[in-house]
């Protein structure tokens, strides 16, 4: 089997889930693509990896740890995806996370108004697709992706010391 250099992986993810963040974003500001409530919360795993490995690459401590972390972390997002491709396709209701309303019953003239304009976006609304898929499609595949190269790293852990 060959072999894993786990220094290159995690600079190698650093950079992508960088990306992965910045077109998330040019998605959302300059295209005018709104997230729904589980977009914004399948991008989570990227960001904490960032840290983590960021926290790694500067104090070279605690490697399985954040190796493992980073493993929840994609593995939880794995799992959110295929929530929200289900979601898409009519296999699941909607949730409260994907309606997260003003939730005061002292709901005020301005709150009213301001709920208005922010118009919650409905998770089954694909707004954005790329190749005929959805991007929670494409960050299911990369966070199994991801999550499968945590494991082998893990489970090689010894060896790619």
């Amino acid at each position: 089997m060959f072999r894993i250099n786990n220094n290159l992986t995690y600079k190698l993810l650093l950079i992508f889930s960088i990306l992965v963040l910045l077109s998330a974003s040019f998605i959302q500001y300059v295209l005018g693509h709104k997230p729904c409530n589980l977009c914004l919360i399948e991008r989570v795993p990227y960001f904490l990896a960032i840290v983590l490995i960021l926290f790694f690459l500067f104090f070279k401590k605690y490697e399985k740890l954040i190796n493992s972390l980073i493993l929840i972390l994609f593995l939880f997002g794995f799992f959110v995806s295929l929530y929200h491709i289900g979601i898409e396709q009519g296999y699941f209701k909607e949730s409260f996370v994907c309606n997260l309303e003003f939730s005061s019953n002292k709901i005020t003239a301005q709150d009213l108004l301001r709920e208005l304009e922010e118009k919650t976006i409905s998770c089954k609304v694909v707004t954005f697709r790329v190749f005929g898929f959805s991007l929670a499609t494409f960050n299911a595949v990369i966070s199994l992706s991801i999550s499968v190269i945590m494991i082998m790293i893990l489970k090689n852990y010894e060896k790619n010391k």
